[in-house]
């Protein structure tokens, strides 16, 4: 029967009640216990792990906060973050060109960058690491000219391949290896109609490349970027080996010493996390800038989002008359 013929049916007891017809219906509510159970478990056992930290005077925090901000430990952390930027870069832009390499019609060209990414892939870094470092058994002196011909000019290894510059080196042709895949998955990513299109209305391939295919194809690379980076960020630390004063190898210096390991791990734990949360949230923000060619309005951030609460709160309590309660 059709609900707007159906007789106002009346609720004993109440007067001037609404017709059944007219009542809402009521939809009920699903019960989850054992969620409720499994939540308070979890927040138990974190209450337990933060009294822990608290009390628990193996952790040593005034030993902590003495070498937090120490100047050894500050200048151990430029240390990495130089490895890390100049891995990162000189590792991005050897994978764009072997990540084009591959992509290219030259035989060639994508033999060579397969067999690149797979050696690279395929040794372990520390041995890469180790191998730069005493390159100069292999080589003591290196020259620049003609192949199979004279020579402009030589050098010694040793006077310019330092410790450092064979860390980046390492580094950064590791990196290149996984960076290159990383950037090939994303060009891939990218439908050909749409460099059809761009072709048949005249565009140069530079500015095909530049405006159509970088802007989509950055939202795949951005989230496996920025996790290739963090990896190198707190893979800096195998350069330990090499006896680089990087932010490990300093605190591995500093407890060997004094004997305060375990607050002494705590500064490079708590470092690397200070460390990686800002590129996370870097990542969230160029993430964004590139989503705009995916949604006419980007989704608030997280602040955008704090800000609007509070305008509502505001507005609410604006709104309620003097007196009134909820």
């Amino acid at each position: 029967m059709n609900a707007s013929l159906a007789p106002d049916v009346a609720i004993p007891g109440i007067s001037g009640a609404r017709s059944v017809a007219d009542a809402p219906p009521t939809v009920a509510n699903a019960r989850h216990p054992w969620r409720w159970v499994v939540s308070a478990a979890i927040l138990v056992l974190l209450a337990q792990f933060a009294h822990g930290l608290v009390t628990n005077p193996g952790w040593d925090w005034p030993t902590f906060a003495k070498y937090f901000t120490a100047q050894s430990v500050l200048s151990a952390l430029k240390v990495t973050l130089e490895l890390t930027l100049w891995g990162t870069a000189l590792g991005f832009l050897l994978g764009t060109l072997l990540a084009v390499a591959r992509l290219s019609n030259n035989p060639v060209l994508r033999v060579i960058s397969w067999v690149y990414i797979w050696a690279f892939r395929s040794i372990p870094l520390i041995v890469q690491l180790l191998f730069w470092f005493n390159i100069a058994y292999l080589y003591q002196r290196l020259s620049v000219g003609i192949p199979f011909g004279p020579a402009f000019f030589s050098f010694e290894v040793n006077g310019v391949i330092s410790g450092f510059s064979a860390a980046v080196i390492g580094l950064a042709l590791h990196q290149a290896a996984y960076s290159a895949e990383i950037i090939r998955a994303g060009f891939l990513s990218v439908d050909d109609g749409q460099l059809e299109a761009a072709a048949a209305l005249g565009l140069p391939r530079w500015r095909q490349f530049r405006t159509i295919v970088v802007p989509q194809a950055m939202r795949s690379i951005l989230p496996n970027a920025t996790n290739e980076v963090i990896s190198l960020f707190k893979g800096t630390s195998i350069v330990s080996v090499m006896a680089i004063a990087e932010l490990f190898y300093q605190v591995q210096v500093i407890y060997g010493r004094s004997g305060r390991v375990v607050p002494l791990l705590m500064v490079a734990t708590v470092w690397y996390i200070v460390l990686t949360t800002i590129l996370s949230v870097a990542q969230y923000y160029i993430e964004r800038h590139y989503a705009k060619g995916a949604h006419r309005t980007p989704p608030p951030t997280p602040l955008q989002r704090v800000r609007q609460k509070v305008r509502d709160i505001a507005a609410a309590s604006a709104a309620a008359p003097r007196g009134a309660t909820r």
